[in-house]
């Protein structure tokens, strides 16, 4: 026996049934999955620190979705705020890299 204890994809258990296993779930409160979501959130961005991969990128993406979704946002929303603030405060194409701020003298 493996135990995971950790959230996973809606199709993990009948993916795991095909194997020819048994998968022991329950379904999360709304207040334990904005929890599991926040650590799977962690546990996705080390993966692709890890390696760097579009895979793991795409299922930190995957992760902030159902981050957005679970606190009441719609992806609409998700991506009118993402670029509103482009907009106004720029996106992070031209690498640049802030190394101090001096206060001018007046």
């Amino acid at each position: 026996m493996i135990v995971h204890n950790k959230l996973v994809r809606d199709k993990i258990p009948e993916i795991i049934e095909k194997s020819n296993k048994k998968a022991i779930t329950h379904t999360l409160t709304q207040e334990e999955y904005l929890s599991e979501l926040d650590r799977k959130l962690n546990e996705e961005c080390e993966e692709y620190q890890a390696d760097k991969s579009l895979e793991e990128l795409a299922d930190m993406l995957e992760v902030m979705y159902a981050i957005a979704e679970a606190r009441g946002y719609s992806l609409a929303e998700l991506e009118q705020v993402r670029a509103e603030k482009a907009e106004k405060r720029g996106r992070f194409a031209d690498r640049i890299y802030l190394e101090y701020v001096e206060e001018k003298n007046e």
